[in-house]
C-alpha cells in the first residue's frame, strides 16, 4: 500500500470518569492516560517524566491502585475511576499527605510531588507498609531528583501512624503553619 493511502486509526470514544466527573472524549486508540489527562482534560499535575513508567512522576489512582499514567492506553480505562492530584484534597482542605508534605519539607522542586502523594495515598489504602522501612520499599517506584526521600517516608509515616492510632491527630495546613 503506498504511504499517503495509509491513514491514521479512527478515533475512540471513551468516557473517562475523573475525580468525580465524567468526561467523554474521541481518542486516538494509541493515547496515553497521561496525554489524555494533560492535554484534553487540561489536568496538569500529573507530570510527564521518563514517558516509560519508570519515574512515577504520572502516577494516578484508577480504582484505589496505584497506575503510571504513562503506560496505560486511556481505551483501558472507560468506565473505570480515575484520580489524579486534583482529586485529592483542594486547596482549602488539603489531604492529610499534602499537609504533611508541607510540614515536613517533603518537596524541593515539586515536579514530583503529585506523583508522589497519588502513589503514598494508593500504598497507604493498601494497607501493606507498617514503617518506614516498608514505605521506602512500596514508594521505590516514585523518584525525586531533588532527594528529599527523607522528608517524603516522614511525611507518609506521620499519615500512617496517625490512620492507626486514631487519638492522633492526621496533619492539617493550620498544624503546617
Amino acid at each position: 500500500m503506498p504511504q499517503d493511502a495509509r491513514s491514521a486509526p479512527e478515533p475512540v470514544a471513551v468516557t473517562l470518569s475523573v475525580n468525580g466527573e465524567t468526561h467523554s472524549v474521541e481518542i486516538p486508540p494509541s493515547a496515553t492516560l497521561l496525554d489524555v489527562l494533560r492535554e484534553r482534560l487540561h489536568l496538569t499535575g500529573s507530570k510527564k517524566g521518563c514517558d516509560q513508567g519508570q519515574c512515577g512522576a504520572c502516577t494516578v489512582l484508577i480504582d484505589g491502585r496505584r497506575v503510571n499514567s504513562c503506560l496505560q492506553l486511556a481505551v483501558m480505562n472507560d468506565g473505570r475511576e480515575i484520580t489524579t492530584i486534583e482529586g485529592i484534597g483542594t486547596p482549602e482542605h488539603l489531604h492529610p499527605l499534602q499537609a504533611a508534605f508541607v510540614t515536613h519539607d517533603a518537596f524541593q522542586c515539586g515536579y514530583c510531588t503529585p506523583g508522589q502523594i497519588c502513589s503514598a495515598v494508593g500504598m497507604l489504602d493498601e494497607g501493606h507498609a507498617h514503617g518506614p522501612e516498608e514505605i521506602r520499599e512500596l514508594m521505590s517506584g516514585n523518584l525525586c531528583r531533588c532527594g528529599a526521600y527523607t522528608n517524603i517516608v516522614e511525611a507518609i509515616e506521620e499519615v500512617r501512624r496517625a490512620r492507626e492510632a486514631p487519638t492522633l491527630k492526621a496533619p492539617t495546613l493550620e498544624a503546617a503553619e
